[in-house]
């Protein structure tokens, strides 16, 4: 057993402030790594010491793994913890990590290898009954075999990329004669993101839930599972609001789906933090998707309804100790929320929308936890991921829970960028989410970013009238000036506008 004195946080943002507050809980210095664009944030100043490692790209900087360790050796560092994204799922930056004799907070490099090749995983997991899409255990390259594989299957087919993620190097095929055409373009996406064109076939499954399960593990062959995550509610195959637990998983499948990530974790001898994502049809079926080698975004509203800080059974478990808790020792309490509050512009196909945050005003209150990496002042970068931070809240049951979140959306004021929150309020006051009867195709079916403009009211619409009859007689004066003294209107809302 190896004690931990001191963690090099190898990311920014959000995630680096939650690492550095459970390391700091811990008694364990920390150490900060920032680009030239993160110089002032949060995350440089609130650890114990911060080296800049380059330019603003991430390329020239966040994904530099043999400087990073090149500085964790110099200042004595004892472990690196990856956090999300970056370098986290990179098998050769922990195997680099370990060779040079730091602790890697995260699984082994064998495990990381093999779960993040899709068709890897499906064949370790092959003989641990894990219940698996219909379609290919191996690559296909060949388009006419490909067509043949798609036929015994049926249609819709899904090609996906067997090194992808975030929906690149993946298409849906609705019909035999668009197959060919689909299935070149996959391998192109799949070869330009991944550097690898290797593609398989999926049956499609139609308006399926995306159910994912919270799993941890130690050394001495003890693994868990933390319940559920619901993250069906997504835009371009990415995450925006999940929920823990769903509100359609019985106890009965909860458990199976359970014991399932436990025998897909124990296929690569799994180590610490890890998510297996499962696609769960008819509210019945459920399938394997991927395993996810890391922390997920979305891990607070497991911490919220277990109890349990991940982050801190991550290091005790990379220190060599036991898991401080068994399977039966964990329960559901309560429900919990979280929003990703992304720089995006929900209005205009969630583009991101940067700009410098000249009001920037967290809320708070019983239930409500904001994870960021931005103050008031800051300017968004535009070379990372536009996260500004999440939102989760927590309720004694869902209603609370949703509720809640309504409240601390509108008490979250944000002004300078665009944001994906009134996006959140929108689902939180959707009459599919509140039944709990959604699926991945939320967006698809219900938003298109016109819901979010407001109608104008009576009055407003009374005044733009005014405003417009005035504005078309000939030679007219400012329209401030017509507005009548005693007219009552005092909003300047449709002067804006016009």
């Amino acid at each position: 057993m190896q004690k931990i004195h001191k963690i090099l946080v190898a990311n920014r943002g959000e995630i680096a402030m939650r690492v550095m507050r459970s390391a700091k809980e811990n008694s364990i210095k920390t150490v900060a790594v920032f680009s030239e664009a993160d110089r002032n944030a949060p995350h440089v100043q609130y650890a114990d010491q911060a080296v800049c490692i380059g330019p603003p790209a991430s390329a020239q900087s966040y994904l530099l793994g043999e400087k990073i360790i090149s500085i964790a050796l110099e200042l004595n560092v004892s472990a690196i913890h990856p956090g999300y994204g970056f370098l986290s799922e990179n098998a050769d930056f922990a195997k680099k990590v370990t060779d040079a004799g730091l602790i890697f907070i995260g699984p082994s490099p064998e495990a990381i290898k093999i779960m993040g090749d899709k068709l890897a995983a499906k064949a370790a997991v092959k003989s641990y009954d894990i219940p698996m899409i219909p379609g290919t255990d191996t690559a296909v390259e060949d388009v006419n075999e490909a067509i043949k594989i798609a036929e015994k299957v049926g249609y819709p087919i899904l090609i996906k990329a067997s090194a992808g993620g975030g929906g690149k190097g993946m298409r849906v095929v609705e019909k035999p004669e668009d197959f060919e055409e689909q299935m070149n373009l996959a391998v192109s996406e799949a070869s330009s993101a991944f550097g690898d064109g290797s593609v398989f076939i999926e049956r499609y499954v139609n308006s399926p839930r995306h159910i994912e399960i919270q799993i941890m593990a130690d050394n001495q062959g003890n693994t868990v599972y933390l319940f559920e995550r619901e993250c069906s509610i997504q835009r371009r195959h990415q995450k925006v609001v999940e929920e823990a637990p769903s509100a359609v998983l019985t106890p009965e499948l909860r458990k199976e789906m359970g014991q399932c990530a436990v025998r897909v974790a124990k296929a690569c001898s799994y180590t610490g933090a890890g998510t297996v994502e499962f696609l769960l049809e008819n509210n019945t079926n459920f399938y394997f998707l991927e395993m996810n080698t890391r922390l997920q975004v979305e891990h607070p509203v497991t911490e919220l309804i277990t109890g349990v800080d991940l982050v801190k059974e991550q290091i005790a478990v990379a220190e060599g100790q036991p898991l401080s808790f068994k399977q039966e020792d964990l329960k559901i309490n309560g429900h919990a929320i979280e929003i990703r509050v992304y720089a995006e512009d929900p209005t205009n196909k969630f583009m991101p929308d940067i700009g410098t945050l000249s009001t920037y005003q967290k809320p708070e209150g019983i239930g409500i936890r904001v994870d960021d990496g931005f103050k008031e002042g800051m300017e968004i970068p535009i070379y990372y991921d536009p996260l500004i931070s999440k939102l989760i809240t927590y309720g004694r049951d869902r209603e609370e829970a949703i509720h809640r979140m309504i409240r601390a959306i509108d008490d979250y004021k944000v002004v300078g960028a665009e944001t994906t929150l009134p996006f959140g309020k929108y689902v939180m006051q959707h009459q599919s989410f509140v039944s709990g009867n959604y699926n991945t195709h939320f967006v698809k079916d219900f938003f298109t970013g016109k819901e979010l403009y407001e109608a104008p009211t009576e009055e407003e619409m009374e005044i733009a009238a005014y405003f417009a009859t005035q504005a078309i007689a000939e030679n007219s004066p400012p329209i401030k000036e017509q507005l009548p003294q005693n007219s009552g209107i005092s909003s300047n809302w449709r002067i804006r506008r016009l």
